[in-house]
């Protein structure tokens, strides 16, 4: 498997858990700044406001983690080829 193929993969995989990471932080932080502010929530929702914060939790996230991994890994030298090993 070529390391352009490991990549593709992994950023596929980290950008789905990125997905989802980076909505529960982001409705997290709406939840943090609804109290602050003494916004009262409509009945069945988690905090004021907290679509605008989760859409832009879920692109961050989704760009963030898989760049963040991948960075990591090319920094790290796991995805070259040792020639010594054998």
């Amino acid at each position: 498997m070529s390391d352009r193929g490991r990549y593709v993969g992994l950023g596929c995989l980290m950008s789905v858990a990125g997905f989802f990471s980076g909505g529960m932080i982001a409705v997290l932080i709406a939840k943090i700044v609804g109290m602050a502010r003494g916004c009262t929530p409509m009945a069945g929702t988690p905090a004021c406001d907290w679509h605008v914060y989760l859409l832009i939790g879920v692109v961050a996230g989704a760009i963030s983690l898989p760049w963040l991994t991948i960075s990591a890994v090319r920094r790290s030298g796991a995805g070259e080829h040792n020639s010594d090993r054998g």
